[in-house]
């Protein structure tokens, strides 16, 4: 549970780390820190929760940082520190795929509240990555003519459409198609096309 709910400081700034980290502890969060992006990089090889980290730092910058972690598919969100003069660096940081910038000095309720947006977002990304992977295990165990059934289902074609398309009767098609939405746990046509778009990504 912890680290599901970790919060990464990355910051050069030794003050700056062991403020954020009593903020962060005195809320309840549990907390890690790291003096630059490399130390991150060096010794994190799967993070969980979210990644607070200053944009300008010696070495790889806050903007490098945020590349290197997409390279590696670190898909965790990061909440970027900025100074007054570096808004244009933050919007660059957010096209960089950065949720959200925070302009040094804060309010600590402000800093608090990106962290739980971001935690939260975290937690809705895992447990929608966990639905994903169950529809894909359901739609393996079709059978091929199945997964033909269901195809031709989703695209809105009639059974006998299906059918004629597959060589096969209507009847037959009603059979796969009643296994179809056994298998997949499917409740109605629509839930069942919901599931094939969650699984396509789409």
């Amino acid at each position: 549970m912890l680290n599901e709910t970790m919060v990464h400081v990355v910051d050069d700034d030794l003050a700056v780390r062991d403020s954020l980290a009593f903020m962060l502890a005195s809320d309840g969060l549990p907390v890690c820190l790291y003096e630059s992006a490399s130390s991150f990089l060096d010794t994190v090889t799967q993070a969980s929760g979210c990644i607070v980290t200053d944009v300008r730092m010696p070495g790889v910058d806050g903007i490098e940082f945020l590349r290197q972690l997409k390279r590696r598919g670190m898909n965790v969100p990061v909440i970027v520190m900025t100074g007054h003069a570096d808004v244009p660096l933050a919007v660059e940081a957010m096209k960089e795929g950065a949720v959200d910038f925070i302009e040094k000095p804060f309010d600590d309720e402000l800093f608090l509240t990106a962290v739980r947006t971001a935690l939260d977002r975290q937690a809705r990304g895992v447990a929608a990555d966990a639905v994903i992977l169950e529809i894909r295990q359901r739609i393996a165990s079709l059978s091929q003519r199945e997964h033909q059934v269901m195809d031709g289902i989703v695209a809105g074609k009639a059974n006998k459409i299906v059918a004629y398309e597959l060589g096969i009767s209507s009847r037959t098609v009603e059979i796969y198609r009643a296994n179809v939405m056994t298998k997949m746990k499917a409740g109605s046509l629509s839930a069942l096309v919901r599931m094939s778009l969650l699984a396509a990504g789409l």
